[in-house]
């Protein structure tokens, strides 16, 4: 169902971001949005691992070096039947954890030297296997283009709001379209665009709770560890500084969002995650289960 639900999302961003192009330029404008999407979505398959692994300073460790960290990554990885990823930590008090990467064999998992002291090694493993299952059905990949899809809309009011301010370029009113059809790329299609893409986060994050739990056998341990995570976070003294672009990468939502705002979260509730992992303990959920790997 989770996954019918991301195509559909998927599916009206990229129609949002073609009626903005078309919008702004008629058919043309709609051939230079989808070959802009393209390209930013190309530029993203290649390089946002490497430049969300900067951003945080995470340091890679051998996986010569026989810690905890290292040995877990190392046996989920072979349960779920995927190369060894490379692990990173980042030196951080703030509990978190995310996974990146562009596909099973170019992934990477970073922990905070917080994440690492808070947690059982029970925990560290169901936080892991959750970070695997991400890994598994490439929901890093889903996420990044559903964000870059999102920032080319932004972008693109701007350039809308330029074309307000100077009176368009090449095209009648009547070409460019009426004033609804302006306010709507200004101000409803980024709105909506942004709604799009926490809607396909909080969807891959219930999907990689379950496939962590099924590969772990341990729904529990996740659930112990967000509990934990979810209190560390709200009383850090010292907060992970977080690039908005980057907060769905992470196990829990690193940007504070209630009430009103949770419409802006990159993450479903965290009790209604450890709810749903408390049903599949209470359904029996202990066979260790690899999730299938999407090549």
């Amino acid at each position: 169902m989770n996954i019918l639900k991301t195509f559909l999302l998927m599916a009206g961003l990229m129609a949002l971001f073609l009626f903005i192009g078309n919008v702004m330029g008629g058919r043309a404008g709609m051939e230079y949005a989808f070959l802009l999407a393209c390209g930013m979505n190309l530029f993203s398959y290649w390089f946002s691992d490497k430049m969300v692994l900067a951003m945080y300073r995470a340091k890679e460790v051998p996986e010569t070096e026989d810690t905890s960290l290292v040995r877990t990554v190392r046996r989920l990885a072979h349960k779920a039947n995927i190369p060894m990823p490379r692990v990173y930590i980042i030196d951080s008090p703030v509990p978190n954890a995310f996974a990146t990467g562009r596909n099973p064999r170019h992934a990477a998992v970073a922990a905070t030297t917080g994440i690492l002291e808070m947690l059982n090694e029970h925990e560290l493993e169901g936080v892991l296997g959750h970070e695997l299952s991400h890994v598994t059905h490439r929901d890093i990949l889903i996420s990044t283009v559903a964000a870059t899809l999102a920032g080319a809309i932004m972008m693109l009011r701007q350039l809308a709001w330029w074309g307000a301010m100077f009176g368009g370029a090449g095209r009648s009113r009547e070409e460019r379209g009426g004033g609804l059809e302006l306010l709507v790329v200004m101000i409803v299609a980024p709105l909506a665009a942004t709604l799009i893409q926490l809607a396909i986060s909080r969807s891959r994050e219930y999907d990689a709770d379950k496939g962590g739990a099924l590969l772990t056998g341990d729904p529990m341990s996740l659930a112990s560890a967000l509990g934990k995570i979810s209190v560390g976070n709200a009383h850090a003294r010292i907060p992970l500084t977080t690039n908005p672009a980057t907060a769905h990468l992470f196990i829990c939502n690193p940007l504070k969002g209630e009430g009103l705002m949770a419409l802006f979260s990159t993450h479903p509730p965290t009790s209604e995650r450890i709810r749903r992992l408390e049903a599949m303990a209470g359904m029996g959920t202990s066979a260790h289960q690899a999730p299938q790997v999407i090549y």
